[in-house]
């Protein structure tokens, strides 16, 4: 079994800051794309950003310069830290991750359970 737990989320003003934290458990044998995606009500999931295990990042266009994504692989950890966060972040946002579970075996995608952020103008 594998665990995804997501953490970090709230209430905050504009202009503030938040950090999420995201940490997979379970039988791993090793973790491959780590991501955040964000889901507003009324709109479909979306990719905020993402990073390979080699530490490659990729970053939606709204977000670039204000969010950055990291990871600590020892402790199979993702993280988000987010800038200058606007009221059209308020989203529920999801952890993703592709896992190998042992040698050998195909690469397998899980989702946290999502943490809430919320900006007040």
């Amino acid at each position: 079994q594998v665990q995804v737990v997501e953490s970090g989320g709230g209430l905050v003003q504009a202009g503030g800051s938040l950090r999420l934290s995201c940490a997979a458990s379970g039988s791993i044998f090793a973790i491959n794309v780590m991501g955040w995606y964000r889901q507003a009500p009324g709109k479909q999931r979306e990719l905020v950003a993402q990073i390979t295990g080699g530490g490659t990042t990729n970053y939606a266009d709204s977000v670039k310069g204000r969010f950055t994504i990291s990871r600590d692989n020892a402790k199979n950890t993702l993280y988000l830290q987010m800038n200058s966060l606007e009221p059209e972040y308020t989203a529920v946002y999801y952890c993703s991750v592709v896992i190998y579970r042992a040698v050998g075996a195909p690469p397998k995608g899980y989702w946290g359970q999502g943490t809430q952020v919320t900006v007040s103008s």
